[in-house]
């Protein structure tokens, strides 16, 4: 007989700390998909309240929501590069097709059926053009700039967390989050520049903003 219950849900939750964010890497500090989750959620909850401090109206159920499950399906598949999964349209697409249907079976094999309806729509693609996923888009990028960050502060010379550092920072610039983007770029990244670290991070960061002016 198949049990299908909430039991399977929980335990999947342990796996996400055994996920590594940018595997494959040497890293000062390693990084796992569920701390990614809780950090992310306290970014967005920050700008969130700065959006609505400047006059934006936020659905904080959804907000949180989008956040907290927005890299679950990574227990599936694992934390795959962003270099990789944005090589092509066409890769994207197929990784982000695999996902959801891993996800759908996820649901129908694993929750109970009263509650499905509820999990297919809070663990579906979060980032889209509300406010809300614009902010969970925000605050995945902006912890992908602190994990590089930390990385060159402590002297981490592998190339690929300059690319990192400076893609997730042109990435932050462009969404459109008027209040986000202007206290980011005016209070965060300023006091960012003036810390010490082993890595140029003023030039690198200069090398960004020059081209968005």
């Amino acid at each position: 007989m198949i049990i299908i219950g909430i039991h399977q849900f929980f335990t999947s939750l342990n796996d996400l700390e055994r996920i590594i964010r940018c595997p494959g890497r040497f890293k000062f500090e390693e990084h796992n998909v569920a701390a990614h989750s809780w950090k992310v959620s306290q970014y967005a909850m920050f700008f969130a309240t700065l959006e609505e401090m400047n006059g934006a109206t936020v659905n904080w159920k959804s907000l949180y929501e989008k956040t907290i499950n927005h890299d679950f399906a990574e227990v599936f598949i694992g934390d795959i590069k962003t270099p990789v999964k944005h090589a092509s349209p066409e890769l994207k697409q197929m990784l982000a097709h695999v996902e959801e249907k891993m996800m759908e079976k996820f649901i129908i094999n694993e929750i109970p059926q009263e509650f499905q309806a509820i999990f297919f729509e809070r663990m579906k693609e979060g980032k889209d053009e509300t406010i809300e996923g614009r902010l969970l888009e925000f605050a995945d990028k902006l912890d992908q700039f602190y994990e590089a960050f930390a990385e060159l502060k402590r002297g981490n010379t592998d190339l690929e967390f300059v690319i990192m550092y400076q893609t997730a920072l042109s990435k932050l610039l462009a969404i459109p989050l008027k209040a986000t983007v202007h206290y980011f770029r005016t209070e965060i990244l300023k006091d960012a520049v003036q810390e010490k670290t082993h890595i140029d991070i003023q030039t690198l960061t200069n090398e960004v903003l020059d081209t968005k002016k």
